[in-house]
């Protein structure tokens, strides 16, 4: 899945297959279902941030049906794991969890926290809530500034 930049001009967003299927497959769409979520990791390839792993859900991080905290030391460990096998070229590109709504949004409470990512880094943040009916939101994150993104079937960045 491909979206556009709200933030870089011509910038796209690629999201590979197996990770779309990865997160959906955490979807909240059972009342007994807990929110889920992990880390996105990928590359920088000017412009463009290219997501090709994600983390899951880990034994340390609390879930509950309204809230997720990332707090199991196992998503760190598996970014330095991958920034290694990869030639110090794959990073943390950002964050994804699941909401229990069909069409999800950000709380303030995402809204917080990913200012929180972005004041501690230079580069541009993805983030990612998954809904129940396997819907996307994908915004982006820069210093402050958190946005929205728009889903395309551009390549060729005239999308």
């Amino acid at each position: 899945m491909i979206w556009c930049s709200s933030i870089e001009e011509r910038g796209r967003i690629l999201i590979e297959t197996p990770v779309i299927d990865l997160v959906r497959g955490f979807c909240q769409n059972q009342i007994s279902r807990p929110e889920s979520g992990g880390i996105l990791l990928g590359y920088r390839r000017g412009s463009h941030l290219h997501i090709v792993a994600a983390t899951i859900p880990q034994p340390v991080d609390k879930r509950l049906r309204y809230h997720f905290f990332r707090c199991d030391p196992n998503h760190q460990k598996a970014a330095y794991r991958q920034w290694a096998k990869s030639g110090n070229t794959m990073d943390y590109v950002g964050e994804w969890h699941t909401h229990p709504e069909a069409k999800p949004t950000p709380s303030s409470l995402d809204i917080s926290e990913w200012r929180k990512i972005c004041g501690a880094r230079k580069e541009r943040m993805v983030f990612i809530i998954v809904g129940w009916a396997g819907v996307f939101w994908v915004g982006e994150g820069q210093g402050k500034s958190i946005v929205q993104s728009t889903e395309t079937n551009e390549l060729n960045g005239s999308g």
